[in-house]
């Protein structure tokens, strides 16, 4: 991951990029996902293709409908298309449909520690990389 607003390579479970300070998400200049710089306003990144997020960080998914959605149906994998998250979500539906429902409690599992989890952790993205607002 690549801070927005200065490109500089940020961890993923860094809340603030140690180059600019600038909170993970936030800027227009560089794409969060190569590093390399675009044009402001820019639909998608000129190297990787990746789109690009504008908005601001502050109109970013709701904390509450990805913890409540994990929480009830992450055996279906849904908190995970809502956040983005393509290929875990694919994961937990075959999971469930291609064994009949038998092996739902695995993905129930893991839906109902990924719900908590987005309900606690305070520095929780969906998978552009933007904060999920409370």
């Amino acid at each position: 991951m690549y801070c927005r607003n200065c490109g500089n390579s940020i961890d993923v479970s860094q809340p603030v990029c140690n180059r600019c300070g600038s909170a993970r998400g936030t800027g227009i200049s560089f794409c969060p996902a190569c590093g390399w710089r675009h044009e402001p306003g820019a639909e998608n990144c000129p190297n990787c293709g990746c789109g690009l997020t504008t908005q601001p960080a502050t109109t970013g998914k709701s904390k509450l409908a990805a913890g409540l959605l994990g929480i009830f149906v992450g055996f279906l994998g849904v908190h995970n298309f809502y956040l983005g998250y393509t290929g875990k979500a694919w994961g937990q539906l075959l999971i469930t449909v291609l064994s009949f429902g038998t092996l739902s409690f695995i993905s129930g599992i893991w839906g109902l520690i990924e719900g908590i989890l987005y309900l606690t952790d305070h520095n929780a993205t969906d998978a552009n990389g933007v904060p999920l607002r409370n």
